[in-house]
């Protein structure tokens, strides 16, 4: 006499495996990052010069970054090292005018060439694109895109805006990232 095995219903096979990629879904998972987004700040005019180095702006449309004060006033420059600068000192740069009367903030993304958010962005540092003031942090809008970034162009570090910081900056004016 054959003795025959219970099988599980279909109901609940078809439970058990619903839970589990469910499950496996959500132990592969890493947090949410949200991409840069892209922001709607004045561009730069023929005669603007950027605060730090005094260099004409507009001339270099894909390394742009831009602040916008609360009162409308914006200040642009020619790279997101200078712009970082600028952050680091608004005092000296644009007198009196505190950072917390930013508004918004803008860096040029290096692959979309268009103005995203600033402190969503990443920055390569240490690659073999320049800027237009030599050795530059260079603004990505998406994970996807500053991972083939690095790959492409020997970046040496990736970052986020807040750990951009002045010994970065400076090692980035003397072209000794690594």
């Amino acid at each position: 006499m054959c003795s025959r095995i219970d099988a599980p219903s279909r109901r609940r096979v078809l439970a058990t495996l619903a839970g589990g990629v469910a499950l496996s879904a959500l132990i592969g998972q890493r947090p949410a990052r949200a991409d840069a987004s892209p922001v709607d700040l004045p561009a730069p005019g023929p005669r603007d010069t950027c605060p730090v180095c005094g260099m004409f702006v507009a001339k270099y449309p894909e390394w742009v970054a831009t602040v916008l004060f609360a009162d409308g006033h914006a200040d642009h420059f020619d790279g997101a090292k200078d712009f970082f600068k600028y952050l680091a000192d608004v005092a000296k740069y644009a007198p009196g005018r505190s950072a917390d009367q930013i508004v918004a903030m803008g860096v040029t993304d290096y692959y979309g060439v268009e103005l995203v958010d600033a402190q969503s962005a990443l920055y390569a540092a240490g690659s073999d694109v320049l800027g237009p003031m030599g050795h530059e942090l260079v603004p990505l809008k998406t994970e996807a895109d500053a991972a083939d970034f690095i790959k492409d162009h020997a970046g040496k570090r990736l970052l986020h805006f807040a750990e951009v910081d002045a010994a970065l900056l400076q090692a980035l004016d003397a072209g000794q990232i690594e």
